[in-house]
């Protein structure tokens, strides 16, 4: 016999992916990365269950607490939680879960990574910055634009469009940016960021940009994924500044 869904939700392990996607969703609103209350973050659960938790509808990232985190399945249908969820969330998360096969998933309309996806380049060039670098080989570009994702067909295109990669820039539209945990793609969210502000800042400059070798931004890529301690001891320190609403 199956477990009730509301006992899923509430269980430990689920308990502390709820606790920290509140956080992650704080801090995103924090950072400025926010839009009004559209975009979502998810996480599956670790229990190879195709079930994921994801922000509500209606409310502001930087009121999220753990309590207004949403339960779902692989359709999108809701299974535990107090609000809705909006329906371009479900097309995307439930079909990058499902078919790219990623744990956490964070989606964002953050100012200086959608301003690369309206260029020629359509994403970031990962061998300027030291900051871009961390993401060589790790980029996946979606040109293709066809409007809002309402339907399951558009949310198994971009989650196809990702593949491998742990970034997607989508076209004229915003990124995706998925890990093996919340803390770890949080930070890549971050500096990600602000990879793309060093770089639309260097464009405006009118100046030519001079990128390093491919085998110079290849070399940082794997010193940074090799050791992800940091990602979680900045995790730590946003919990420290941007404690739960109590509402």
């Amino acid at each position: 016999m199956s477990a009730h869904p509301d006992s899923l939700s509430h269980s430990r392990d689920t308990l502390a992916l709820r606790v920290d996607l509140a956080l992650a969703l704080r801090a995103a609103a924090h950072h400025g990365f926010e839009e009004g209350v559209c975009n979502h973050f998810s996480v599956a659960l670790p229990d190879g269950s195709d079930r994921f938790l994801i922000n509500p509808r209606g409310l502001h990232w930087s009121e999220v607490d753990a309590e207004d985190i949403v339960l779902v399945d692989a359709r999108g249908i809701k299974l535990a939680g107090p609000h809705d969820v909006e329906a371009t969330a479900m097309f995307i998360h439930a079909a990058i879960h499902r078919i790219a096969r990623k744990a956490c998933v964070l989606h964002t309309h953050m100012p200086y990574a959608t301003a690369l996806t309206l260029t020629a380049r359509r994403g970031l060039d990962t061998r300027l910055s030291q900051n871009a670098m961390r993401f060589h080989g790790r980029v996946a570009i979606d040109a293709r634009y066809d409007g809002l994702a309402l339907d399951t067909a558009e949310g198994e295109r971009i989650a196809r469009a990702m593949g491998r990669a742990d970034v997607l820039f989508l076209g004229n539209h915003g990124v995706v940016v998925c890990g093996e945990r919340i803390d770890y793609a949080y930070d890549d969210l971050y500096f990600l960021e602000r990879a793309c502000q060093a770089e639309v800042l260097a464009l405006s400059t009118g100046q030519a940009l001079e990128p390093v070798s491919e085998a110079v931004a290849r070399h940082v890529a794997v010193q940074v994924q090799g050791e992800r301690l940091q990602s979680t001891l900045f995790f730590e320190s946003l919990r420290r500044r941007l404690p739960p609403m109590g509402r």
